[in-house]
């Protein structure tokens, strides 16, 4: 699944935990970890922020974590409680 369509999938399937709107805005940011990462500014830590437009209410997923699913979109359908 290409990046693309995962943000896509997510921004699809986010039901925000506050207000209960349904869809949400997906932005993501990587991070250096310790160590030598840090110190070369490799950033392997990945994430996924999907925010809901209605109250700002923001939830974060690790992208590898995601990514490593073999079918993301049954993961997804049992996270997000469809």
């Amino acid at each position: 699944m290409s990046q693309q369509d995962l943000d896509n999938t997510l921004a699809e399937k986010f039901v925000c935990a506050k207000c209960e709107h349904h869809g949400g805005k997906v932005d993501r940011l990587a991070m250096a970890g310790t160590g030598l990462s840090r110190l070369f500014e490799v950033q392997h830590h990945r994430f996924a922020f999907v925010s809901c437009p209605n109250c700002g209410y923001t939830e974060v997923f690790n992208l590898k974590t995601l990514q490593g699913k073999d079918n993301l979109g049954t993961f997804l359908d049992i996270l997000f409680a469809d």
